[in-house]
């Protein structure tokens, strides 16, 4: 299922109630998606703070399931033990920055998880997003204690991804781990700026998109400053040609091929879009021949850039440095 579904927005799969039907297994890895054994960093109570209030845990945790890419991704960056995973194969196409272990046990989809086997598992700490309805999560609850984050928000993106990190590395006892991430991404950026000043292309326009094709018809969403990738060509000091509003919580604001003209008087303007090998590419594919998308002024200068498969958008430190490369490549090519 392709990410207009997770694209759309995860809100979207997740706002339904989980089915908590019996799949799965209960297979347990004792390693890593790197293949050694991994334990946290600290031992003893520890406390975070998610999006409910306070919580403590006896220990840290050291066997979780994650039903959220991003927490996911997250997770594996911080070294914390991933016991069962939602949507194991989803993951690995479309967040290829850290790799998940293929055997690790998949406990359904990010929308419709397994209760029967994500107990089986024996976590000691269900990883969700708001995105999950209260019911749910009460009988999530039933099983582990459950930490529960918003998948970004729209009013400070980069803010928000530093406390997921925070909140997560305060579960697993891997705070120090935390840090040393929150550091390499503020040192990306910082080298990032470094190489587009370096290049002539400080303070370049540029928009950020991804499209999907439905019965033959092109949606496109475009990322604002209040999406995760939005906000990270901001720390760049890149200038956002796309000025609308997106959605409060992911920064996304949908359109078509027709509302692409708004960026006709953009000078120099660099269209940046993602895609995925696993599905057709609405920008390459679905508007060959359109007349409006050819006559875009970007498009005629050759000034669409593809970027790499698999950084998720939704991600962590680890797609938001993928990202940085990957931008700092396209505009400095």
């Amino acid at each position: 299922m392709r990410p207009t579904h997770l694209l759309a927005l995860p809100a979207a799969l997740l706002a339904a109630a989980l089915t908590l039907s019996a799949c799965g297994t209960t297979e347990t890895p004792d390693a890593d998606a790197s293949g050694d054994a991994t334990t946290a960093a600290s031992t003893g109570p520890v406390t975070y703070t998610d999006e409910r209030g306070e919580h403590t845990l006896d220990a840290p945790a050291t066997a979780v399931v994650s039903l959220e890419w991003g927490l996911t991704e997250n997770l594996l960056a911080l070294g914390a033990p991933i016991v069962g995973q939602a949507d194991v194969e989803g993951y690995n196409t479309w967040d290829t920055s850290i790799a998940l272990d293929p055997s690790t046990p998949d406990v359904g989809t990010r929308g419709e998880a397994s209760l029967e086997a994500i107990s089986a598992l024996e976590p000691d700490l269900i990883a969700v997003t708001t995105d999950t309805t209260d019911a749910v999560v009460d009988q999530l609850e039933d099983i582990a204690p459950v930490v529960v984050l918003r998948g970004s928000d729209g009013s400070d993106p980069i803010g928000y991804m530093r406390s997921t990190v925070e909140t997560l590395a305060a579960a697993t006892g891997t705070d120090a781990t935390g840090e040393e991430l929150l550091k390499s991404f503020d040192d990306k950026v910082a080298e990032g700026k470094a190489a587009l000043e370096e290049a002539g292309v400080a303070g370049a326009a540029f928009t950020m998109a991804d499209g999907w094709i439905t019965n033959g018809t092109v949606s496109v969403r475009m990322y604002t400053s209040g999406s995760f990738f939005g906000a990270i060509g901001d720390e760049l000091g890149l200038e956002n040609a796309w000025t609308g509003e997106g959605d409060p919580d992911y920064g996304l604001a949908q359109t078509d091929v027709e509302g692409l003209t708004a960026l006709s008087d953009t000078q120099d303007l660099t269209f940046l879009y993602t895609a995925s090998a696993s599905e057709a590419n609405p920008f390459d594919e679905g508007l060959a021949g359109n007349a409006i998308w050819e006559q875009l002024p970007f498009v005629a200068a050759g000034d669409v850039q593809r970027l790499p498969d698999g950084i998720w958008m939704f991600g962590g430190p680890a797609s938001a440095e993928a990202y940085v490369d990957a931008v700092v490549a396209a505009l400095t090519a």
